[in-house]
């Protein structure tokens, strides 16, 4: 399951303008029903104001708050204003009476502009930009005469003068106008249709019918339909409003539902991989969140070997036939970089999931560049463990060869020149010599055995590590304590050795060079990390560059992924601090 893509401190302040907005909407709406006479005889009329208010505005919400790069969320919330203000015209307040006769047909304008913006809520075309722009001069500039030069409408101190020509001649001018602005809508919707391909035309067909239908309904049924079939004023109202209020529904539909919708959330996408860097696990959260496929994976394409692989370097999975799973290939430029695998029964367009290969496909290319480089930082650390594995080996042998060999020869040795000194027939001064011969072969062995134990110490390989620290700081010339406690786990060979080599080289070092009369010794294995610390009292001033001792415990260090931290102030002692990783 994908991770949930973090939301950006903007969308956060967009979240909270919303609520401010809903919060100001809703007032609005409520006031409304207030003021407007609902206990009249068209009191189901007044109420229906409200209501398609506050349809527009929870449409208008949900838009923007899923698509925030989109603009159609505000055109919906337009809208909904626009209806606000129609049904205040209902009202005794003149103020409101006013903004309501001015803006009486904006609705219809407002809806134009969502037809030809849709689906991502901008314009895209001269004429789409000027049917728009006719639109609204259309709904407000050529209004104006409609109260300007009428002395007896709802709004007389508006009024200039009683001139009922110039009155029909704008209301002419509305009418054709109006058929203008529809022609070329149609023109431009029906181009839209013919160049969408089969997915997004399935989408397209009914919210652009029905957008017309709106828009040619309303007026129609005022001018043409209430006469012809009678309708009362109520009936006509209401019919309007209810054709009205099916608006938002059927775009907020389109833009989060539909089967190319989702070219809103590939622009959210890309802006979203500007503002965060295209993190690898947020960048794979981002594009299940913009499929709309929770189950979407993204795997990064390794030319060197051939095979896709996930983020942490592991082969990604084969897709396994009738499994309902689709891959798409990412490719940038004439280079595959990786590849998206979705549920294709939740996305059905494999166009989708290629634009949005297309978005990320730079941030895909960067992230799998990573992922090269640390899977070859991986075969570089298991070389180089396996080379420390291999001279530990070869230490183990060398070990096993002197104590079964070399040392075994010596012994036999001093026994024969023990035996030697004391056979009655040797004279005294062969006696003499057979016995140093023999206390010389002593000695040898006591070094040999001192050699072995430095390669390998057999309590280390027989007993383990713990044993192994005992007994090296039991050998200390000089006060050593030791906290010991290893039971958070089992170690790893290769970690023992290393410890134990570590803590061999600190004690040299604090017992030969810093002069130490007194070390204290911390082995400690918790939350998957061997922690060892050795403090000693000595002169300090201990550097990396001073010796081979200490480069060579950083090296070991090094190899096994681990940290080693060296404080040795002159006249205040010496604290080597090794972490090596035991999980």
């Amino acid at each position: 399951m994908a991770q949930k893509a973090p939301r950006l401190k903007l969308a956060r302040s967009l979240d909270r303008s919303l609520v401010v907005i809903f919060v100001a909407g809703f007032s609005l709406a409520a006031m409304e029903g207030f003021l407007l006479p609902v206990a009249g005889p068209m009191g189901h009329v007044m109420v229906l104001f409200p209501v398609v208010t506050v349809v527009y505005l929870l449409a208008g919400l949900r838009a923007w708050h899923r698509r925030p790069g989109n603009r159609l969320g505000a055109l919906i919330l337009l809208g909904g204003f626009a209806v606000f203000l129609n049904g205040m015209s209902n009202s005794d307040i003149p103020v409101f009476v006013a903004a309501s006769t001015i803006g009486s047909t904006l609705i219809l304008a407002v809806i134009v502009h969502m037809l030809h913006a849709f689906p991502s809520g901008r314009l895209k075309g001269r004429l789409s930009k000027v049917t728009v722009l006719a639109a609204y001069t259309n709904s407000l500039l050529l209004q104006v005469p409609s109260y300007i030069f009428r002395t007896n409408s709802d709004v007389p101190f508006l009024a200039l003068a009683e001139s009922p020509l110039i009155v029909g001649l704008a209301r002419w001018l509305q009418l054709w106008a109006g058929a203008v602005v529809m022609l070329a809508t149609a023109v431009v919707l029906m181009s839209r249709l013919v160049e969408a391909d089969a997915g997004q035309r399935r989408v397209l067909l009914p919210l652009f019918a029905y957008g017309t239908f709106a828009v040619i309904f309303v007026p129609l049924v005022a001018q043409v339909l209430s006469p012809l079939l009678g309708l009362s004023m109520d009936v006509r109202a209401a019919l309007q409003l209810i054709v009205i209020g099916g608006i938002p529904l059927a775009f907020g539909h389109g833009i989060l539902r539909g089967g190319f919708a989702k070219t809103g959330e590939l622009e959210e996408l890309g802006s979203w991989l500007g503002a965060s860097g295209g993190a690898r696990s947020a960048l794979a959260a981002a594009l299940a969140r913009a499929l709309g496929d929770p189950t979407a994976t993204l795997s990064f394409w390794l030319p060197r070997q051939g095979i896709f692989v996930n983020e942490d370097g592991s082969p990604a999975p084969l897709l396994s036939p009738g499994a309902n799973r689709g891959q798409e290939d990412i490719v940038l430029g004439s280079r595959k970089v990786g590849a998206i695998a979705y549920d294709t029964t939740v996305v059905e367009e494999p166009a989708l999931v290629r634009a949005a290969g297309q978005v990320v496909a730079i941030a895909v290319d960067r992230e799998r560049l990573t992922v090269e480089l640390r899977e070859s930082y991986g075969a570089l650390q298991r070389s180089r463990e396996r080379l420390v594995d291999a001279a530990d080996r070869e230490r183990r042998r060398i070990a096993r060869d002197l104590h079964d060999g070399l040392q075994m020869q010596l012994v036999l040795l001093a026994l024969e020149a023990a035996h030697l000194a004391k056979s009655s027939g040797a004279d005294a001064d062969a006696a003499q010599r057979a016995t140093r011969l023999r206390q010389g072969i002593d000695s040898a062995a006591a070094e040999l055995r001192a050699l072995v134990h430095a390669v390998m110490p057999a309590a280390l390989i027989e007993r383990g590590l713990a044993a192994a620290a005992e007994d090296l700081t039991d050998r200390m010339p000089i006060p050593t304590m030791l906290e010991l406690n290893l039971d958070g786990g089992p170690l790893t060979s290769a970690v023992e050795r290393t410890a134990y080599f570590v803590l061999a080289e600190a004690l040299s070092s604090a017992l030969k060079h810093a002069k130490a009369s007194r070390i204290q010794v911390r082995l400690v294995a918790k939350d998957g990390w061997l922690r060892l610390e050795v403090h000693d009292d000595g002169q300090g001033g201990a550097d990396f560059n001073a010796g081979t001792g200490l480069r060579g415990i950083a090296d070991r260090v090094d190899v096994l992924g681990g940290f080693l931290e060296l404080a040795s102030t002159p006249g205040d002692g010496t604290l080597i601090k090794v972490e090596l990783p035991c999980a």
